[in-house]
Parts: structure tokens; C-alpha cells; sequence
């Protein structure tokens, strides 16, 4: 047998496995969600799992397009205040509270797309950050959001005027509805024709344009489309802790979802959810110690860089296919 009948035979088994691989992940993730509020703290996995969907809608803009946004927060936290106050003040149901902010996140992505697309690298991350600091300031000045005090005690309700969302357990499964349905349109988006588009802009933007590809266009259709789903995270986020305040918005939370990114590794479909799942739960475990938490998360960030090149699920990834090749 020769060495390339030898290299194909490989493929292909590596192909057959593939599904069986993908069928054990979602059985191990649907176990995982199942388990969890009985091992944990609900309100803290249904955190975790906000985070992660926000995570995870990032790394589509920078993991598979090549784009560093540092302006996510504001679609995160606009979601939130816009949920917030059409289900506290214009007594929206829930689910309808929910894609009522996601579309306002979609509006925003729209808006700030079409101005930082125009830019390139270092020029498109400044960008999105000052527009990001000028809704900030928006936000701030608005009289709907009530400034530093946020738009607090926000109702759940009750789901399709039929389930109470004020019993944690019928919360958790509406937020891991959301979750599954987030990624599931992740998951679909990166591995469809468009998103290999994507690809090839973030490995050969000129190529790209020679192919005859509108280049821009993708990419204002991926920053919408990010935008949107961090959209979503946003607004279940306000519903479970029945709050949205200036921190949603704040340049801060574009810097955690970043580094949850590249800690969990960039262009994977799992790395951004370890990433969240371990921020998340450092908050968690160092917020009543009194030691300061950026210097944790500036620590994290050192040994990411200097142990975990790729991420976590990136250098797993990288070993399991040497593991492979022998």
C-alpha cells in the first residue's frame, strides 16, 4: 500500500469520526446542563451560560473573520437595558422582552458596523472602542436607564403567559433554551458556505478580493450577526438577575469576553465556553475575599500567553491530533 492510499484511509476514518464525535459532545454538553442546577448554584450556571453564548458570539467575529472588536459590551449591555425596560415599564412578555433587545443589539452592530468596517486592524479595534465609549456615555446621560443606578427589579413574568420565570428551575431551562438555540446558530453560521468565506478573508483578505468576494459586505454581515447573538446573551442576562446597570456596557466587560476568548482559544467552538465557565467562576470564588480581581485576571492572561498559545481547547486540540497522526 502506498503512503498516499495510506493518507487517505486516514481521512476518511477521520471523517467517519467526526460525527460520532460531534454526537458525543452535544450528549456530554446536554448531561452537563441537566446535572448542573443540582450541583451548582442555579443563578450561577445560568451566569456561566449568559457568558459563554456572549463568548462564543465573539470569537465568531474574531476566531473565524479575523476581526478584534473591543465595542461587544455595548451589544451586550444594550440588549440588557432594552429588555429591561420594555418588560418592566412596557410589560413586555418575557420571550418577546428578549428578541425585543437582541433586535436592538442587531440595530446597534448595524449602525457601528457600517462606520468601523471602513477600518482595518489596530484602526477597526480603536474604532469600535470609541464608538462603544460614545453610547457608553449615552447610556449614561439617558433618562430610561436611571444612570449609575440601572434599570433594577425587573420582573420575569411568566413565559408565554403560561410558566412563572420567578422558580429558578423554570429560569434555568428557558436560559439554556436560549443557550442551545445561540449555539446551535453558531455552529451552523461557521460551518456553511458563508463561513468559509469567512475563513478565507481572516487567512487571505487580498485573495478574497481577487476571488471576486465583496469583502466588506462579510464582514458587516458577520459583525451584525455577532452583534445580534450577543444580543441574545444580553437580554436573557437582564432577566436573570433582573438588572441592567453601566457595567453591561462598560469597556471593562469588552475586555473579559476577550480574554475568556483567547483563554478557552480563538476559532474553536468549545474554547469560548471553558473561557467563560473559568472567568465566571474565578468571579465567583475571589468576589467576597476582598483580593483585587484584575490582578487574578491580569495573571490568567500571562500564563495563557506564555503556557496556552492556542487557548486552552486550542492546545488540547493540537496535541490530540499529534496523538492522531502516531
Amino acid at each position: 500500500m502506498s503512503v498516499s492510499d495510506t493518507s487517505t484511509d486516514f481521512a476518511a476514518k477521520e471523517r467517519a469520526g467526526l460525527p460520532r464525535k460531534g454526537i458525543a459532545v452535544v450528549a456530554a454538553i446536554l448531561a452537563a446542563l441537566i446535572v448542573a442546577p443540582f450541583m451548582a448554584y442555579p443563578v450561577f450556571v445560568m451566569k456561566l451560560l449568559c457568558f459563554a453564548l456572549f463568548a462564543s458570539a465573539f470569537n465568531m467575529l474574531l476566531g473565524y473573520t479575523g476581526l478584534l472588536s473591543f465595542g461587544h459590551a455595548t451589544f451586550f449591555g444594550g440588549a440588557a437595558y432594552a429588555t429591561a425596560h420594555a418588560v418592566k415599564v412596557w410589560d413586555f412578555e418575557p420571550l418577546t422582552g428578549i428578541l425585543f433587545g437582541t433586535l436592538c443589539a442587531a440595530g446597534l452592530g448595524l449602525a457601528m458596523g457600517v462606520v468601523a468596517i471602513r477600518r482595518q486592524g489596530i484602526y477597526f479595534a480603536m474604532t469600535t472602542l470609541a464608538l462603544a465609549q460614545m453610547v457608553y456615555f449615552l447610556f449614561l446621560r439617558a433618562g430610561f436607564t436611571n444612570a449609575e443606578d440601572g434599570i433594577q427589579n425587573v420582573p420575569r413574568g411568566r413565559l408565554l403567559g403560561l410558566i412563572d420565570l420567578s422558580d429558578p428551575m423554570a429560569m434555568y431551562a428557558l436560559v439554556c433554551g436560549v443557550f442551545l438555540v445561540g449555539m446551535a446558530v453558531i455552529w451552523r453560521i461557521v460551518h456553511s458556505p458563508f463561513g468559509q468565506v469567512l475563513r478565507a478573508i481572516r487567512e487571505n483578505e487580498p485573495r478574497a478580493v481577487s476571488l471576486g468576494y465583496r469583502v466588506n459586505r462579510y464582514k458587516l454581515a458577520a459583525f451584525v450577526m455577532s452583534a445580534t447573538l450577543t444580543g441574545l446573551a444580553g437580554a436573557t442576562k437582564a432577566l436573570v438577575f433582573q438588572i441592567a446597570t453601566l457595567t453591561d456596557v462598560d469597556w471593562h466587560m469588552s475586555g473579559e469576553v476577550i480574554l475568556m476568548t483567547l483563554l478557552g482559544g480563538v476559532g474553536t467552538m468549545l474554547g469560548p465556553v471553558v473561557g467563560a465557565g473559568l472567568i465566571v467562576a474565578i468571579q465567583n470564588v475571589f468576589a467576597t475575599t476582598g483580593f483585587p480581581l484584575s490582578v487574578i485576571l491580569g495573571i490568567i492572561f500571562v500564563l495563557c500567553i506564555m503556557l496556552f498559545r492556542k487557548g486552552i481547547i486550542g492546545t488540547l486540540h493540537d496535541q490530540w491530533r499529534r496523538y492522531g497522526r502516531k
